[in-house]
């Protein structure tokens, strides 16, 4: 485990008001845990938008099936992109409706044309692209 460096944080009496509610509503132990989830997350999310860090995400989409050859448009995406795909999901949800939940590996820009790609095609009714990264970096 790495060593621990303790450092001082200043701010107005409302806003840790406010931050000590939401840590308690989300469960932390303490505030150091919460400020360091908060940390992670902001680097995360700018290496995301570094664009050159090999991340992680989840494409996940439900579509009507009865919309034409939307399986087929679907499938060919995806093998279009094969070395970017990890795993993929199918749910019938209900009669007329599937969920597909895909992990993607690539970076920011691969991944985020894959799901604009997916979410885009006709008859997909939702879309959401998730990033996140592979721990190597953290």
């Amino acid at each position: 485990m790495e060593e621990i460096t303790r450092f001082g944080v200043s701010m107005e009496a409302n806003l840790l008001t406010q931050f000590d509610k939401l840590i308690e509503r989300k469960n932390y132990k303490n505030r150091s845990e919460a400020i360091r989830d908060l940390i992670r997350d902001y680097i995360v999310e700018n290496q995301w938008e570094s664009g050159n860090v090999e991340t992680v995400g989840t494409i996940t989409y439900v579509y009507s099936h009865e919309v034409r050859e939307i399986s087929d448009k679907l499938i060919d995406i995806q093998h279009g992109h094969h070395k970017n795909i990890i795993s993929s999901m199918h749910v019938h949800l209900d009669e007329h409706n599937c969920l597909e939940v895909m992990v993607v590996i690539g970076t920011p820009n691969d991944i985020s044309k894959i799901a604009d790609e997916i979410i885009s095609t006709k008859g997909v009714k939702h879309g959401k692209l998730t990033m996140t990264t592979t721990g190597k970096n953290l």
